[in-house]
């Protein structure tokens, strides 16, 4: 470690994510995703993790690494439709998949980082969602009881960090990873810029140094698209 907060080994960054952990991983598709904390995972092999995350993936890149290489016992996601390993896996029973809609995950993980334990929503109300769960009715409206999510530690990140720990995030790279970042025990933040304490504009902090316990620094992001669609000329 640099110092507090600025680490300089992906492998000693994930190194106590045990067995069995609870994982809140920011991103939405592959953007924004922390790919080389998922690249780190998969070479420690940690498994039978349970993931939290928008979706999980590809085949061949971001968490469907870590589905590849069978480390992941339990998924709560909100779409999961690009992953051919995932639709094997959940249909043979090899893993556990928690679909929650796409506003319910994201509230369920910020309650979590806000450290409220449950909330009433009318989403998922006389569907399959709803099976097992408490319903309330307020103003004659039937609601859900949603149960907040709080992880064993979190992956998130972002294009800028001070070495406090404060974070931007860039665009539409933003998505879930803010979220994810306060919902997690211990937080990992993998950047493209480490500033001095000071050269980040207050205003422009999407996540307070408070959240984050962890930082590194990579310079040789991938960045692929997730599915490239062209126009045929004169379609």
């Amino acid at each position: 470690m640099a110092n507090e907060k600025v680490w300089t080994s992906f492998e000693e960054a994930v190194s106590d994510i045990h067995d069995g952990a609870t994982l809140v991983v920011g991103g939405f598709g592959l953007s924004g995703i922390p790919e080389k904390s998922i690249a780190a995972l998969q070479k420690r092999g940690t498994k039978n993790l349970t993931i939290v995350s928008n979706n999980c993936g590809v085949d061949d890149w971001g968490l469907g690494l870590l589905l590849a290489n069978k480390q992941i016992k339990k998924i709560i996601a909100s779409y999961v439709g690009e992953n051919k390993i995932f639709e094997q896996q959940f249909l043979s029973g090899e893993l556990e998949v928690e679909l929650t809609p796409q506003g319910t995950l994201a509230e369920r993980i910020r309650a979590g980082g806000a450290g409220i334990p449950a909330f009433y929503t009318p989403t998922g109300v006389g569907t399959p969602i709803a099976e097992g769960k408490e319903t309330r009715t307020f103003d004659g409206k039937e609601y859900l009881l949603e149960k907040a999510i709080i992880g064993d530690f979190a992956l998130v990140k972002a294009w800028k960090a001070d070495k406090l720990g404060n974070l931007v995030y860039r665009k539409t790279a933003r998505n879930f990873n803010p979220i994810a970042a306060t919902a997690g025990k211990i937080t990992i933040a993998e950047v493209e810029e480490i500033v001095e304490v000071g050269e980040l504009d207050p205003d422009e902090i999407h996540t307070p140094s408070v959240y984050v316990q962890r930082v590194i620094l990579v310079q040789n992001y991938e960045k692929r698209i997730e599915r490239l669609t062209i126009q045929t000329k004169g379609v």
